[in-house]
């Protein structure tokens, strides 16, 4: 994890933002924009998250509901914020259950057992336990943790992190191009209601 933290002190400056505003909806034009890969096919609608904040956590329920009303042109996807070591750890043990397959199944259990069970992922004989309560080897875990695969991951997420400019959690980002704040959203249904304001923009930019 400190090769991650050197990574995320040496990265150039994050891009400029311009805070914007339009019909009501207040958010942040990326400048330059970011690549996505799914240009000219979907649109990208990116999460950032961190496990142990809790207004990622009381987000979660309504963004579930919201996701799976997005319509086909849309792709969604999460990305684990990494400011810290801590974070750092999170956003690999998120990247872990990715490899392992289980993702779907445990990121909302995960979710819970952290702020309903006081869970702290950074011990490691309590983050074993949970793991085998919920049907996932500790050894295996530990070794996919710290695969080139996750580590890869988990380096890449500090990039995005500084790249889209997120300075705290939760925070969404449309298309390479425009990234809303829980503030300037006012409240969790103003912010998804921001994102679906700034995905039509987009379609019918395109």
């Amino acid at each position: 994890m400190k090769k991650i933290l050197a990574l995320f002190a040496l990265l150039v400056a994050a891009p400029l933002i311009a805070a914007a505003q339009g019909d009501g909806f207040k958010y942040s034009e990326l400048k330059p924009t970011q690549p996505v890969s799914l240009e000219g096919k979907k649109i990208e609608v990116i999460e950032f998250f961190w496990y142990g904040c809790p207004h990622c956590y009381n987000l979660e329920p309504q963004l579930e509901s919201w996701v799976k009303k997005l319509p086909p042109d849309v792709q969604f996807r999460r990305v684990p914020a990494v400011f810290n070591a801590r974070w750092g750890h999170d956003a690999a043990i998120f990247y872990t259950f990715e490899a392992l397959g289980v993702l779907d199944k445990l990121h909302r259990p995960f979710f819970d057992a952290i702020h309903r069970e006081g869970l702290r992922t950074d011990n490691p004989e309590a983050l074993a336990q949970w793991l085998q309560k919920n049907g996932v080897d500790p050894k295996k875990f530990n070794e996919t943790l710290k695969s080139f695969t996750v580590q890869s991951k988990t380096r890449r997420a500090v990039q995005i992190t500084t790249a889209y400019a997120i300075d705290g959690t939760p925070a969404m980002a449309v298309h390479g191009r425009y990234t809303v704040s829980v503030e300037q959203g006012g409240t969790r249904e103003g912010l998804l209601q921001t994102v679906s304001h700034l995905v039509d923009m987009v379609r019918k930019g395109k």
